[in-house]
């Protein structure tokens, strides 16, 4: 445990600090938030800002906005014009998210939809160059399967949490719900042969899914 400790404290020593407007957030959602482990972090919020740098995408969809972490992060590496659509069903934290949004200067880069995910997916148009996945675990195949042919070809899915805990694979978790539906989610895309795909084993898991 200490070895790994010592690992990660180095590697957050040569990582970019966390944007001030960013902190400012993490530690409010720690302050006033029931589950503040449902933020993305500096570390995973810094590699999801890289990886929309590196893609430059026009159009994200973002399914799950929580306080907006995230949505920050990936906006950030949005084209000129671009677009980033997150949605949530948690009406009670829409003001806090979009006060942190204005804050950051993101507010006519992010559009926020509040409401059912499988409800609102099919009324965005693509195609969307990148997709986060990161809401109701026991909906993540329905949000792929909708998601996925407004993806173009060459673009990509995150999605968040696919290792939940380290229960995938601990026989002892194999009866409870969330779990077996993380599960499902998993072999559902290794069997998919419309995508190729691997997970980082970064905080709880991602999935990077890339559409043929």
């Amino acid at each position: 445990m200490e070895n790994i400790n010592k690992k990660e404290e180095y590697i957050m020593q040569h990582c970019t600090e966390e944007d001030p407007v960013l902190a400012q957030l993490n530690r409010q959602t720690h302050l006033e938030m029931i589950n503040p482990g449902m933020l993305s972090g500096h570390y995973q919020g810094k590699l999801l800002e890289m990886l929309s740098f590196m893609i430059r995408p026009s159009q994200i969809l973002e399914v799950g906005t929580f306080t907006a972490y995230s949505s920050i992060c990936m906006a950030k590496g949005l084209t000129r014009n671009g677009i980033l659509h997150t949605i949530d069903i948690n009406d009670e934290i829409r003001d806090f998210a979009k006060y942190f949004i204005f804050k950051s200067g993101m507010e006519e880069k992010i559009d926020m939809h509040t409401g059912n995910a499988l409800d609102i997916i099919p009324s965005l148009n693509g195609p969307f160059d990148l997709v986060f996945i990161d809401a109701d675990k026991s909906e993540y195949n329905k949000y792929y399967k909708l998601v996925l042919p407004k993806v173009r070809s060459g673009g990509f899915i995150i999605a968040d949490n696919v290792l939940w805990d380290n229960k995938v694979y601990q026989p002892e978790y194999n009866n409870d719900k969330n779990t077996l539906c993380i599960k499902e989610f998993n072999k559902m895309i290794q069997q998919d042969e419309r995508v190729e795909n691997m997970i980082l084993p970064i905080r709880d898991g991602l999935m990077i899914i890339r559409k043929i």
